[in-house]
Protein backbone atom coordinates (compact mmCIF):
# COMPACT_ATOMS: atom_id res chain seq x y z
CA UNK A 1 0.00 0.00 0.00
CA UNK A 2 1.24 3.44 -0.89
CA UNK A 3 2.82 5.21 2.05
CA UNK A 4 2.99 8.99 2.04
CA UNK A 5 4.75 11.07 4.61
CA UNK A 6 1.98 12.95 6.34
CA UNK A 7 3.55 14.23 9.54
CA UNK A 8 2.38 17.16 11.59
CA UNK A 9 4.87 19.22 13.55
CA UNK A 10 5.18 22.94 14.05
CA UNK A 11 7.21 25.37 16.11
CA UNK A 12 6.52 28.78 17.52
CA UNK A 13 7.07 31.65 15.13
CA UNK A 14 6.93 35.42 15.09
CA UNK A 15 3.96 36.94 16.90
CA UNK A 16 4.29 40.50 15.61
CA UNK A 17 1.04 42.44 15.77
CA UNK A 18 -0.95 42.63 12.55
CA UNK A 19 -1.50 46.19 11.26
CA UNK A 20 -4.99 47.54 10.86
CA UNK A 21 -5.52 47.28 7.12
CA UNK A 22 -8.29 49.49 5.73
CA UNK A 23 -10.65 49.06 2.81
CA UNK A 24 -8.63 51.17 0.39
CA UNK A 25 -6.03 49.96 -2.11
CA UNK A 26 -4.61 46.62 -1.02
CA UNK A 27 -0.96 46.63 0.02
CA UNK A 28 0.41 43.09 0.40
CA UNK A 29 3.64 44.45 1.87
CA UNK A 30 1.75 45.85 4.87
CA UNK A 31 0.85 42.42 6.21
CA UNK A 32 3.26 40.72 8.60
CA UNK A 33 3.78 37.07 7.67
CA UNK A 34 4.30 34.27 10.15
CA UNK A 35 6.28 31.12 9.46
CA UNK A 36 5.28 27.54 10.23
CA UNK A 37 8.08 24.97 10.30
CA UNK A 38 6.49 21.93 8.67
CA UNK A 39 7.82 18.41 8.13
CA UNK A 40 8.04 17.21 4.55
CA UNK A 41 9.75 14.51 2.54
CA UNK A 42 11.97 14.60 -0.50
CA UNK A 43 10.98 11.32 -2.13
CA UNK A 44 13.68 11.44 -4.80
CA UNK A 45 16.35 11.44 -2.10
CA UNK A 46 14.26 9.45 0.41
CA UNK A 47 14.86 11.89 3.22
CA UNK A 48 12.74 13.89 5.65
CA UNK A 49 13.20 17.63 5.58
CA UNK A 50 11.66 20.73 7.15
CA UNK A 51 10.05 23.44 5.07
CA UNK A 52 8.89 26.97 5.90
CA UNK A 53 5.30 27.86 5.11
CA UNK A 54 4.73 31.62 5.24
CA UNK A 55 1.24 32.82 6.03
CA UNK A 56 -0.72 35.92 6.96
CA UNK A 57 -2.69 35.67 10.20
CA UNK A 58 -5.34 38.36 10.28
CA UNK A 59 -7.72 39.18 13.17
CA UNK A 60 -6.53 36.31 15.39
CA UNK A 61 -9.07 36.99 18.14
CA UNK A 62 -12.09 36.29 15.93
CA UNK A 63 -14.29 33.32 16.87
CA UNK A 64 -14.24 31.48 13.53
CA UNK A 65 -11.35 30.88 11.17
CA UNK A 66 -11.24 30.85 7.39
CA UNK A 67 -8.22 29.29 5.71
CA UNK A 68 -7.76 30.80 2.22
CA UNK A 69 -5.72 28.66 -0.20
CA UNK A 70 -4.43 29.80 -3.59
CA UNK A 71 -3.71 27.80 -6.73
CA UNK A 72 -1.37 28.28 -9.71
CA UNK A 73 0.05 30.68 -10.68
CA UNK A 74 -1.01 32.59 -7.63
CA UNK A 75 -0.07 33.85 -4.19
CA UNK A 76 -1.71 34.45 -0.83
CA UNK A 77 -2.61 38.02 -1.82
CA UNK A 78 -4.88 36.83 -4.64
CA UNK A 79 -7.46 36.76 -1.81
CA UNK A 80 -7.12 40.52 -1.32
CA UNK A 81 -10.78 41.33 -1.91
CA UNK A 82 -11.93 38.57 0.43
CA UNK A 83 -9.40 39.68 3.05
CA UNK A 84 -10.65 43.26 2.95
CA UNK A 85 -14.29 42.17 3.09
CA UNK A 86 -14.03 39.51 5.80
CA UNK A 87 -11.12 40.53 8.03
CA UNK A 88 -13.29 42.32 10.60
CA UNK A 89 -15.51 39.29 11.24
CA UNK A 90 -13.30 36.23 10.80
CA UNK A 91 -9.80 35.13 11.59
CA UNK A 92 -8.14 34.74 8.20
CA UNK A 93 -5.16 32.48 7.73
CA UNK A 94 -3.74 32.91 4.24
CA UNK A 95 -0.62 30.89 3.31
CA UNK A 96 1.66 30.79 0.34
CA UNK A 97 1.70 27.10 -0.57
CA UNK A 98 5.02 25.24 -0.62
CA UNK A 99 7.26 26.50 -3.41
CA UNK A 100 5.42 29.83 -3.77
CA UNK A 101 6.81 33.15 -2.64
CA UNK A 102 9.04 32.58 0.38
CA UNK A 103 7.42 29.25 1.33
CA UNK A 104 10.09 26.65 0.74
CA UNK A 105 9.84 23.25 -0.93
CA UNK A 106 11.49 19.91 -0.10
CA UNK A 107 12.83 19.75 -3.66
CA UNK A 108 12.00 17.13 -6.27
CA UNK A 109 8.99 18.77 -7.86
CA UNK A 110 7.86 15.53 -9.51
CA UNK A 111 7.10 13.46 -6.40
CA UNK A 112 7.25 15.75 -3.37
CA UNK A 113 4.13 17.85 -3.84
CA UNK A 114 1.13 15.51 -3.78
CA UNK A 115 -2.30 16.64 -2.65
CA UNK A 116 -1.68 14.72 0.56
CA UNK A 117 1.52 16.68 1.14
CA UNK A 118 -0.18 19.99 0.49
CA UNK A 119 -3.15 19.14 2.71
CA UNK A 120 -0.64 18.26 5.44
CA UNK A 121 0.91 21.70 5.07
CA UNK A 122 -2.48 23.27 5.77
CA UNK A 123 -2.87 21.26 8.95
CA UNK A 124 0.64 22.24 9.99
CA UNK A 125 -0.15 25.92 9.47
CA UNK A 126 -3.31 25.67 11.55
CA UNK A 127 -1.41 23.93 14.34
CA UNK A 128 1.26 26.62 14.23
CA UNK A 129 -1.44 29.28 14.54
CA UNK A 130 -3.10 27.43 17.42
CA UNK A 131 -6.29 26.78 15.46
CA UNK A 132 -8.12 23.51 16.05
CA UNK A 133 -10.49 23.71 13.09
CA UNK A 134 -11.33 26.00 10.21
CA UNK A 135 -13.36 26.46 7.06
CA UNK A 136 -11.09 25.85 4.08
CA UNK A 137 -11.67 28.03 1.01
CA UNK A 138 -9.63 27.45 -2.13
CA UNK A 139 -9.26 28.74 -5.66
CA UNK A 140 -8.03 26.67 -8.61
CA UNK A 141 -5.72 23.92 -7.29
CA UNK A 142 -6.19 25.41 -3.84
CA UNK A 143 -9.76 24.14 -4.06
CA UNK A 144 -8.55 20.59 -4.60
CA UNK A 145 -6.13 20.90 -1.67
CA UNK A 146 -9.06 22.00 0.53
CA UNK A 147 -11.25 19.14 -0.71
CA UNK A 148 -8.49 16.64 0.04
CA UNK A 149 -7.79 18.16 3.45
CA UNK A 150 -11.48 17.83 4.24
CA UNK A 151 -11.55 14.22 3.07
CA UNK A 152 -8.56 13.36 5.24
CA UNK A 153 -9.55 15.32 8.34
CA UNK A 154 -13.23 16.28 8.56
CA UNK A 155 -12.74 16.99 12.26
CA UNK A 156 -10.32 19.81 11.47
CA UNK A 157 -11.75 21.11 8.18
CA UNK A 158 -15.40 21.51 9.11
CA UNK A 159 -16.63 23.07 5.86
CA UNK A 160 -15.09 23.49 2.41
CA UNK A 161 -15.43 25.93 -0.44
CA UNK A 162 -13.80 25.91 -3.85
CA UNK A 163 -13.73 28.50 -6.63
CA UNK A 164 -13.19 27.57 -10.30
CA UNK A 165 -12.49 23.91 -9.56
CA UNK A 166 -15.35 21.49 -8.85
CA UNK A 167 -15.03 18.61 -6.42
CA UNK A 168 -13.59 15.59 -8.21
CA UNK A 169 -14.84 12.42 -6.51
CA UNK A 170 -11.75 10.60 -7.74
CA UNK A 171 -8.36 12.14 -8.56
CA UNK A 172 -8.75 11.92 -12.33
CA UNK A 173 -9.02 14.87 -14.62
CA UNK A 174 -12.49 16.32 -14.91
CA UNK A 175 -13.63 14.80 -18.17
CA UNK A 176 -11.79 11.49 -18.10
CA UNK A 177 -14.80 9.66 -16.75
CA UNK A 178 -17.08 10.10 -19.75
CA UNK A 179 -14.76 11.01 -22.60
CA UNK A 180 -11.77 8.73 -22.07
CA UNK A 181 -13.00 5.91 -19.84
CA UNK A 182 -15.98 3.68 -20.68
CA UNK A 183 -19.19 4.95 -19.04
CA UNK A 184 -19.45 1.77 -16.94
CA UNK A 185 -16.39 2.90 -14.99
CA UNK A 186 -17.88 6.16 -13.74
CA UNK A 187 -18.40 4.73 -10.25
CA UNK A 188 -15.76 2.00 -10.34
CA UNK A 189 -13.37 2.27 -7.35
CA UNK A 190 -10.51 0.60 -9.22
CA UNK A 191 -10.51 2.88 -12.24
CA UNK A 192 -7.14 3.29 -13.97
CA UNK A 193 -4.99 6.38 -13.83
CA UNK A 194 -5.40 8.66 -16.85
CA UNK A 195 -2.51 11.01 -17.72
CA UNK A 196 -3.29 14.49 -19.00
CA UNK A 197 -1.74 13.75 -22.39
CA UNK A 198 -4.59 11.32 -23.07
CA UNK A 199 -7.13 14.13 -22.65
CA UNK A 200 -5.54 16.74 -24.90
CA UNK A 201 -7.07 15.49 -28.18
CA UNK A 202 -10.53 16.09 -26.73
CA UNK A 203 -9.58 19.15 -24.67
CA UNK A 204 -6.82 21.08 -26.45
CA UNK A 205 -6.64 23.81 -23.80
CA UNK A 206 -5.12 21.25 -21.44
CA UNK A 207 -2.02 20.97 -23.67
CA UNK A 208 -0.02 23.38 -21.51
CA UNK A 209 -0.17 20.87 -18.66
CA UNK A 210 1.72 18.35 -20.77
CA UNK A 211 4.48 20.92 -21.23
CA UNK A 212 4.62 21.79 -17.54
CA UNK A 213 4.65 18.09 -16.64
CA UNK A 214 7.05 16.61 -19.19
CA UNK A 215 9.75 19.27 -19.01
CA UNK A 216 9.36 21.16 -15.72
CA UNK A 217 12.87 22.62 -15.74
CA UNK A 218 12.47 23.88 -19.31
CA UNK A 219 9.00 25.18 -18.48
CA UNK A 220 10.27 27.05 -15.44
CA UNK A 221 13.11 28.53 -17.49
CA UNK A 222 10.64 29.78 -20.10
CA UNK A 223 8.42 31.38 -17.49
CA UNK A 224 11.28 32.93 -15.53
CA UNK A 225 12.78 34.42 -18.69
CA UNK A 226 10.16 37.15 -18.32
CA UNK A 227 8.22 36.63 -15.11
CA UNK A 228 6.08 39.73 -15.59
CA UNK A 229 5.05 38.64 -19.09
CA UNK A 230 4.19 35.15 -17.81
CA UNK A 231 2.00 36.53 -15.02
CA UNK A 232 0.35 39.10 -17.27
CA UNK A 233 -0.36 36.45 -19.87
CA UNK A 234 -2.04 34.15 -17.36
CA UNK A 235 -4.02 36.45 -15.07
CA UNK A 236 -6.65 37.75 -17.51
CA UNK A 237 -10.35 38.49 -17.31
CA UNK A 238 -13.27 38.37 -19.73
CA UNK A 239 -12.74 41.99 -20.77
CA UNK A 240 -9.08 41.35 -21.67
CA UNK A 241 -8.83 37.65 -22.52
CA UNK A 242 -5.77 35.74 -23.69
CA UNK A 243 -5.43 34.79 -27.37
CA UNK A 244 -7.53 31.77 -28.42
CA UNK A 245 -4.42 29.61 -28.89
CA UNK A 246 -3.10 30.28 -25.40
CA UNK A 247 -2.57 27.04 -23.44
CA UNK A 248 -2.96 24.84 -26.55
CA UNK A 249 0.73 23.98 -27.10
CA UNK A 250 2.54 20.97 -25.65
CA UNK A 251 5.98 22.53 -26.24
CA UNK A 252 5.49 25.98 -24.72
CA UNK A 253 3.35 27.80 -22.19
CA UNK A 254 3.58 31.31 -23.65
CA UNK A 255 3.59 30.56 -27.39
CA UNK A 256 -0.02 31.67 -27.72
CA UNK A 257 1.12 35.22 -26.93
CA UNK A 258 3.74 35.33 -29.69
CA UNK A 259 3.63 38.60 -31.59
CA UNK A 260 1.86 40.47 -28.78
CA UNK A 261 4.27 42.70 -26.90
CA UNK A 262 3.80 44.10 -24.40
CA UNK A 263 0.95 42.22 -22.78
CA UNK A 264 -1.44 44.54 -20.96
CA UNK A 265 -1.00 44.83 -17.18
CA UNK A 266 -2.87 42.40 -14.92
CA UNK A 267 -6.37 43.88 -14.73
CA UNK A 268 -6.91 43.13 -11.02
CA UNK A 269 -3.69 44.73 -9.74
CA UNK A 270 -2.18 48.11 -9.11
CA UNK A 271 1.33 48.55 -10.56
CA UNK A 272 2.80 47.97 -7.10
CA UNK A 273 0.83 44.74 -6.64
CA UNK A 274 2.09 43.49 -9.98
CA UNK A 275 5.65 44.35 -8.93
CA UNK A 276 5.07 42.42 -5.70
CA UNK A 277 3.98 39.30 -7.58
CA UNK A 278 6.99 39.47 -9.88
CA UNK A 279 9.29 39.80 -6.87
CA UNK A 280 7.63 36.90 -5.06
CA UNK A 281 7.90 34.62 -8.07
CA UNK A 282 11.60 35.40 -8.40
CA UNK A 283 12.48 34.46 -4.80
CA UNK A 284 12.86 30.76 -5.67
CA UNK A 285 13.21 28.58 -8.71
CA UNK A 286 9.72 28.68 -10.15
CA UNK A 287 9.95 24.98 -11.04
CA UNK A 288 8.66 23.88 -7.63
CA UNK A 289 5.33 25.64 -8.21
CA UNK A 290 4.68 23.17 -11.04
CA UNK A 291 4.06 20.33 -8.58
CA UNK A 292 0.33 20.33 -9.45
CA UNK A 293 1.13 19.24 -13.01
CA UNK A 294 3.47 16.33 -12.32
CA UNK A 295 1.39 13.50 -13.72
CA UNK A 296 3.43 10.35 -14.19
CA UNK A 297 2.66 7.65 -16.70
CA UNK A 298 3.73 4.10 -17.40
CA UNK A 299 6.55 3.35 -14.98
CA UNK A 300 7.04 6.92 -13.77
CA UNK A 301 5.78 7.64 -10.27
CA UNK A 302 4.87 11.28 -9.89
CA UNK A 303 2.61 13.48 -7.79
CA UNK A 304 -0.69 12.85 -9.54
CA UNK A 305 -0.07 9.13 -9.86
CA UNK A 306 0.93 8.88 -6.19
CA UNK A 307 -2.20 10.72 -5.16
CA UNK A 308 -4.40 8.66 -7.47
CA UNK A 309 -3.13 5.37 -6.07
CA UNK A 310 -3.46 6.61 -2.49
CA UNK A 311 -7.05 7.79 -2.92
CA UNK A 312 -8.19 4.72 -4.83
CA UNK A 313 -6.69 2.49 -2.13
CA UNK A 314 -8.76 4.34 0.46
CA UNK A 315 -11.92 3.88 -1.66
CA UNK A 316 -13.76 6.70 0.12
CA UNK A 317 -14.41 9.83 -1.90
CA UNK A 318 -17.31 11.28 0.07
CA UNK A 319 -17.19 14.61 1.87
CA UNK A 320 -19.64 14.78 4.79
CA UNK A 321 -19.05 18.49 5.43
CA UNK A 322 -20.97 21.35 3.84
CA UNK A 323 -19.26 22.11 0.53
CA UNK A 324 -19.62 25.20 -1.65
CA UNK A 325 -18.45 25.19 -5.27
CA UNK A 326 -18.45 28.51 -7.15
CA UNK A 327 -17.91 28.17 -10.89
CA UNK A 328 -17.34 30.87 -13.51
CA UNK A 329 -19.28 30.90 -16.75
CA UNK A 330 -16.33 31.88 -18.93
CA UNK A 331 -13.29 29.91 -17.81
CA UNK A 332 -11.15 29.33 -20.94
CA UNK A 333 -10.04 25.90 -19.75
CA UNK A 334 -12.82 24.35 -17.67
CA UNK A 335 -16.56 24.25 -18.27
CA UNK A 336 -17.29 23.90 -14.57
CA UNK A 337 -21.05 23.32 -14.64
CA UNK A 338 -20.66 20.59 -17.27
CA UNK A 339 -17.83 19.03 -15.27
CA UNK A 340 -20.02 18.77 -12.18
CA UNK A 341 -22.65 16.87 -14.15
CA UNK A 342 -20.15 14.55 -15.79
CA UNK A 343 -18.45 13.78 -12.49
CA UNK A 344 -21.69 12.96 -10.66
CA UNK A 345 -20.33 15.17 -7.89
CA UNK A 346 -23.62 15.38 -6.03
CA UNK A 347 -23.61 11.60 -5.52
CA UNK A 348 -20.59 11.99 -3.25
CA UNK A 349 -21.29 15.33 -1.53
CA UNK A 350 -24.58 15.27 0.41
CA UNK A 351 -24.28 18.89 1.61
CA UNK A 352 -23.21 20.44 -1.69
CA UNK A 353 -24.08 23.97 -2.79
CA UNK A 354 -23.24 24.85 -6.42
CA UNK A 355 -23.23 28.47 -7.58
CA UNK A 356 -22.32 29.89 -10.97
CA UNK A 357 -21.41 33.48 -11.74
CA UNK A 358 -19.98 35.64 -14.53
CA UNK A 359 -16.25 35.76 -14.98
CA UNK A 360 -13.24 33.85 -16.18
CA UNK A 361 -10.83 31.77 -14.13
CA UNK A 362 -9.95 34.51 -11.61
CA UNK A 363 -13.58 35.10 -10.69
CA UNK A 364 -12.89 36.11 -7.08
CA UNK A 365 -10.75 39.01 -8.30
CA UNK A 366 -12.69 39.81 -11.46
CA UNK A 367 -16.08 40.14 -9.74
CA UNK A 368 -15.25 40.26 -6.01
CA UNK A 369 -18.54 41.75 -4.88
CA UNK A 370 -20.52 38.99 -6.60
CA UNK A 371 -18.17 36.30 -5.32
CA UNK A 372 -18.15 37.66 -1.77
CA UNK A 373 -21.94 37.85 -1.73
CA UNK A 374 -22.15 34.15 -2.62
CA UNK A 375 -19.51 33.26 -0.03
CA UNK A 376 -21.14 35.34 2.70
CA UNK A 377 -24.55 33.78 2.07
CA UNK A 378 -23.06 30.30 2.42
CA UNK A 379 -21.11 31.25 5.55
CA UNK A 380 -24.27 32.70 7.07
CA UNK A 381 -26.02 29.40 6.40
CA UNK A 382 -23.28 27.62 8.32
CA UNK A 383 -23.78 29.96 11.26
CA UNK A 384 -27.52 29.34 11.23
CA UNK A 385 -27.12 25.59 10.74
CA UNK A 386 -29.04 25.67 7.46
CA UNK A 387 -26.12 24.57 5.28
CA UNK A 388 -25.00 21.55 7.29
CA UNK A 389 -23.63 20.50 10.66
CA UNK A 390 -20.39 22.47 10.50
CA UNK A 391 -21.41 24.86 13.27
CA UNK A 392 -21.57 22.09 15.87
CA UNK A 393 -18.34 20.50 14.64
CA UNK A 394 -16.59 23.86 14.99
CA UNK A 395 -17.16 23.84 18.75
CA UNK A 396 -15.89 20.35 19.51
CA UNK A 397 -12.21 21.25 19.85
CA UNK A 398 -11.10 18.61 17.35
CA UNK A 399 -7.57 17.40 17.67
CA UNK A 400 -4.92 19.07 15.63
CA UNK A 401 -2.61 16.20 14.71
CA UNK A 402 -2.62 13.78 11.82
Amino acid sequence: MLKLAFLLLAVTCSTLAQPDIGKGPFDPRAYTKKVAKCPAVNRAEEKKVEIDIHYADINPTAKRTLLLVHGWPSLWSSWKYQIQDLQDEYRLIVPDQRGFGASTHPGDVKTSGTMIDLAGDLTCVLANAGVHNAICIGHDWGSQVCYEAGRERPDIFTALAGAALPVRPFPLHFFALTHILPPIEVHAPGRPFVPIAALVPSFPHLAYQVFLDSTPDAAAAELRADTRRFLRGTLRDVASPPPPKFLTYTDSFMKGWDGIDPIAPIPFFTPDEEDYWVEQYEIQNLVNTLQFYSTGACSFIQNRKLYHDYAVAQANQTLPQPVLTVLPNDDPVIDGPTAVRLLHTEDYIPNLTIETMPGAHWLHMEHPERFNKILRKWLAGLEKGTTGAAGKAEETGAHDEL
